[in-house]
């Protein structure tokens, strides 16, 4: 396996950034050197950032067997949204991080092997991505997410006290592009392609009802979701086990189980 560190400076945010990245040694072994890979970004929560996913889970061990490059970025509280404060983290994600990665890694560019994942937050934003931009994401997967953010407002005082430097602090959310619910009536309506859409949540997680809030819009205006629950509260060990299930969900193409000469075997 490879787990790469990338610093960089990014022109949105006029900061600079980091990224993990982690793909298979056994790609370019087994698809030759021009090959591009299909890319998942996969995305963090409200209080992680872009090493979180390699320090809690597994995530090395589980895209070892995919022709898949994972690509996690950092973007703090910013609920993947260009900011109220001014810091333009949708913009970020959605259009120079995928530019800059195309530059600097073998990723392609089709957007039939464009995934975006993440849990809670990242669920959000996972969402968000693929909804309001359907023509760049083939899929999107959502781990306990804040699906229904305008169900979730009330509790913005006790869990996101910085909610009006993201949002604004008169924000109305209902019926705009930070409502998910709306962003998914309004694709449903277009003739714009549709993402596949996979939703888990866990039956203890506080974030369960918000989770059947938007499993039930979605019924309703008949878009297609695959839908999974269990035991399970808003945690690592939950989230360990459900990226499993994605990766397994997502069209990836598996590699040759090949041994690297002196790597360890798992």
């Amino acid at each position: 396996m490879a787990l790469i560190q990338f610093d960089f400076f990014s022109e949105t945010l006029r900061l600079s950034s980091s990224i993990k990245v982690v793909f298979s040694q056994r790609i370019k072994m087994q698809k030759g050197a021009d090959h591009k890979s299909p890319v998942l970004y996969l995305l963090h929560g409200l209080s992680d950032d872009h090493s979180t996913w390699t320090r809690r889970t597994s995530i090395e061990r589980y895209v070892e067997d995919y022709d898949v490059i994972v690509v996690m970025p950092a973007v703090h509280r910013s609920f993947y949204r260009n900011t109220h404060a001014g810091h333009r983290y949708y913009d970020y994600v959605a259009h120079e991080l995928p530019e800059i990665c195309a530059q600097h890694f073998s990723i392609s560019q089709d957007p039939a092997k464009t995934f975006v994942a993440g849990l809670s937050m990242g669920g959000y934003g996972a969402f968000k991505l693929a909804l309001s931009n359907p023509q760049a994401f083939a899929a999107a997967a959502s781990l306990s997410g804040v699906l229904d953010i305008v169900g979730v407002a009330g509790e913005r005082e006790e869990r996101l006290p910085d909610w009006p430097s993201i949002f604004g602090p008169d924000a109305e959310i209902k019926g705009t592009e930070d409502d998910l619910l709306h962003l998914a009536s309004q694709l449903k309506e277009s003739n714009a392609p549709i993402p596949q859409l996979f939703q888990c949540c866990g039956t203890e997680d506080y974030l369960y009802l918000a989770n059947q809030s938007f499993r039930a819009h979605a019924a309703k205006i008949g878009l297609q979701v695959k839908y999974e629950e269990g035991p399970g509260a808003h945690e690592w060990g939950y989230w360990d086990q459900t990226i499993q299930r994605v990766l397994d969900w997502l069209p990836l193409p598996r590699l040759e189980n090949e041994a690297i000469a002196g790597a360890p075997t798992r």
